[in-house]
């Protein structure tokens, strides 16, 4: 079954918005909160994705929120999923002016510092006018070079507010004039340290300038590299949507002409050749070819199709060539409505994330505060001035907390990006969290253990011969959708006239069905239900149960006004290394459950076959969310994998829901988690996956708040020189940033 995700409607859920001009997340927070002023709005904006989503009005309201963000003092562009150019070219702009104003500033800060510290400590080489010159050199560095975090304050200020800029372009603005100043009017002559080391000399007031310089080059360095990995990032999340093709040959009366992929329409023939992407769901009408489905299920072996078979857009043809009849195209592809939702999941701020935007919106100011009261402090105990100007800077540059804003966001960006390739869909952020408490993991049977695919094995009449058997058997489940029903059907069809037209059919869920023909009311299903309208079972009845169910088999009985006519029993296979999915995932410390509506004798042979902990068999599909609950109720952390209808309900109760990508759409709907590739450890690949990026979520706000907390009171303490805290605070930001793109190196189970 394709997969179908329900992709919104922007007139009437909302849309989005590329945002451009955000220098970090308190930028994020104040966009946000600009937008949601407007009435009706309900809008979240990602710092790491640089996207706002908005719903509340409709998309012809767009350049109203354009307009919203613009005072702000930001830019936007109404996004659009088939076309990111703007988005692209504006972080192209972005990285090419922070390229260029960090190569400036690094030629030009080189020499300042050779030149301010080497003349500092040796007096004899000082030549008339050095100390001008220096200044000569550093003025590019604190205007030009650093007019990016200069042109963020300005904006702020404007607007009443502050950012992380704001604490960069004080800091550099602050040492610049001082240096400045003591060289005009002798501040702090002789006082202050040089590099957190020793007294400064005599004559040396222009020192600060390269304090001023080096802050410069060391941000716009930090800068230049968040911007460059946040993008990689980006890339990441945006893999599906790469993998569309953009043009396709269509077949017209005999004649192939290429056109755009936009041009595909539902029924029609394109050809695809060996190397091509396939541009839409379809099925193969004529032809064979191994198709390579690894960059969408992250499965390595190529699956080979024939006519009849379906393929899915995204896919490459290895070889052959190949004639297929488009059944989805353009937004209701498997592979854009994967896309979509990878999308969608950013717009879920995890519960963390708010935590940490609320904390950077008081932190900047509070900051400021503190660098002011640090220098005054130090002023006030008799420090020389500009060793306590020093401090206060250092306060300011070392508790910026670019690296707070940057822990959560790039992590899930990265995580729910290499979950897609690997065939996993993360529907939210909160999935991601639900999964680092997780302790049982509980399977059901039919469907996600097992093929589905089932088959009669055995046939006992009662009164009736094997045909005329499964010829009403075969009669009633013709109104059914059940996989019982389409193996009965199949094994009669060889054998059987034409079925019998049904004058009335229920199904009963969880029980069989009830059904009338030519005048006799027919039951098939499973024991319970025969025994509930009172159908005795005669010892050549019990000893066919006996055995089937001792093999582990599903038994069907049929049974014409209140007498029974037959056993049926049925088996259904294992799915291929199922076994090593449920060792994977005791090996990660997890409890499995089977959990299925069979026999305990059936479901106790399957769950032996597997190595599966504990068994609950005979589980009505009203029942399994009871189950779930008893499970919690036990003080159990419970993640469901199911694919039907019967599991909606469970899905939704478990701690964490995963549906494998064959369910219906109910359970897809149902479900945190989709899992899209067929091999079944892609589901201990999900928790390891959903425990990775948890685990380097938590690394780096304990790196970004252990930074802060333990930086500031060495800073504050006089024991860190301006330069190497700039220095501290850029490497921090770029250290969560790598930190997460590790995530990228999680390998799928094999």
């Amino acid at each position: 079954m394709t997969l179908q995700i329900d992709r919104p409607s922007l007139t009437n859920n909302g849309f989005e918005l590329d945002v451009s001009g955000m220098t970090c997340a308190a930028c994020a927070g104040r966009v946000e909160r600009a937008l949601n002023k407007l009435d009706g709005v309900n809008a979240t904006v990602n710092y790491a994705t640089e996207r706002a989503v908005i719903t509340g009005i409709a998309d012809t309201d767009a350049p109203l929120a354009i307009q919203q963000i613009e005072k702000a003092g930001y830019h936007a562009h109404l996004r659009d999923g088939a076309d990111d150019t703007w988005s692209r070219r504006a972080t192209e702009i972005r990285i090419t002016s922070l390229r260029r104003r960090l190569a400036v500033a690094a030629l030009l800060t080189i020499p300042l510092m050779d030149i301010t510290i080497v003349l500092a400590l040796i007096p004899d080489w000082r030549f008339p006018g050095w100390e001008a010159l220096c200044v000569l050199l550093a003025v590019p560095i604190v205007t030009w070079a650093a007019w990016p975090f200069h042109r963020a304050t300005v904006r702020n200020l404007r607007h009443g507010t502050v950012s992380m800029d704001t604490l960069v372009s004080l800091g550099i603005t602050a040492s610049f004039g001082w240096a400045v100043a003591t060289l005009i009017f002798g501040l702090g002559e002789g006082g202050g340290y040089w590099l957190g080391f020793g007294i400064t000399p005599a004559g040396a007031n222009s020192l600060y300038l390269d304090v001023a310089a080096g802050m410069t080059t060391l941000q716009l360095a930090g800068r230049y590299f968040e911007t460059r990995s946040r993008r990689k990032a980006g890339d990441v999340l945006g893999a599906l949507s790469a993998l569309a093709a953009t043009h396709v040959r269509i077949l017209r009366e005999g004649a192939e002409t290429v056109e755009p992929a936009a041009n595909l329409r539902v029924n029609d023939v394109f050809v695809i050749l060996p190397g091509e992407t396939i541009p839409a769901d379809g099925t193969v009408t004529r032809g064979t070819a191994a198709i390579d489905t690894s960059m969408m299920t992250g499965e390595p072996v190529p699956v080979s199709v024939t006519p009849g078979d379906t393929v899915i857009g995204g896919t490459i043809s290895s070889d052959g060539r190949l004639e297929i009849t488009a059944n989805s195209v353009g937004a209701h592809t498997q592979l854009a409505q994967m896309a979509a939702l990878t999308e969608r999941a950013q717009a879920r701020k995890a519960h963390v994330q708010a935590l940490v935007d609320r904390i950077v919106t008081w932190f900047v100011p509070a900051v400021i505060v503190l660098a002011i009261l640090v220098g005054i402090g130090w002023s006030l105990t008799g420090t020389p001035a500009q060793q306590a100007f020093g401090i206060a800077i250092s306060v300011l540059i070392i508790a910026c907390p670019c690296a707070l804003g940057l822990a959560t966001p790039t992590a899930l960006m990265v995580g729910i990006g290499r979950g897609a390739t690997l065939g996993i869909l993360i529907k939210g952020h909160d999935a991601l969290e639900a999964s680092g408490s997780i302790t049982t993991v509980v399977l059901d049977k039919t469907g996600t253990l097992t093929t589905g695919d089932m088959s009669v094995e055995n046939i006992t009449p009662l009164g009736v011969s094997s045909d005329e058997l499964l010829h009403l058997a075969a009669s009633i489940e013709q109104g059914s959708e059940h996989t019982i029903a389409r193996a009965i059907e199949r094994a009669a069809a060889p054998r059987v006239p034409a079925l019998l037209p049904l004058d009335s059919f229920t199904a009963l869920p969880g029980l069989g069905a009830s059904a009338r023909i030519t005048g006799s009311d027919f039951l098939i299903g499973n024991v319970t239900l025969l025994t509930q309208h009172d159908v005795p079972l005669t010892p050549p009845a019990q000893e066919a149960i006996d055995r089937a169910e001792d093999a582990g088999h599903t038994v069907v009985l049929l049974a014409r006004d209140n007498a029974l006519l037959g056993v049926i029993s049925l088996t259904d296979t294992l799915k291929p290394r199922a076994d090593r999915a449920v060792a994977a995932l005791r090996a990660q410390g997890l409890e499995t459950v089977l959990l299925t509506g069979d026999t305990p004798a059936a479901g106790t042979r399957a769950a032996a076959e597997l190595g599966i902990d504990r068994v609950y068999a005979g589980v009505l599909p009203t029942h399994k969310a009871d189950t779930i609950r008893r499970l919690q109720e036990e003080g159990k952390k419970v993640a469901m994998v199911g694919d039907g209808i019967n599991d909606a309900v469970a899905l939704a109760t478990a701690d964490l829901g995963l549906a494998v990508v064959n369910g219906t759409d109910i359970a897809l709907k149902a479900a945190d988690i989709i899992l899209v590739r067929e091999d079944l450890l892609v589901i201990p690949d999900a928790i390891a996956l959903s425990r990775r990026t948890l685990r380097t979520i938590r690394t780096n706000l304990i790196w970004a708040f252990g930074y802060n907390v333990a930086a500031i009171p060495v800073a504050a303490a006089g024991l860190l020189n301006p330069l190497i805290a700039a220095a501290a605070m850029s490497l921090s930001s770029v250290f969560v940033v790598y930190n997460s793109l590790r995530i990228q190196r999680l390998r799928r189970s094999r």
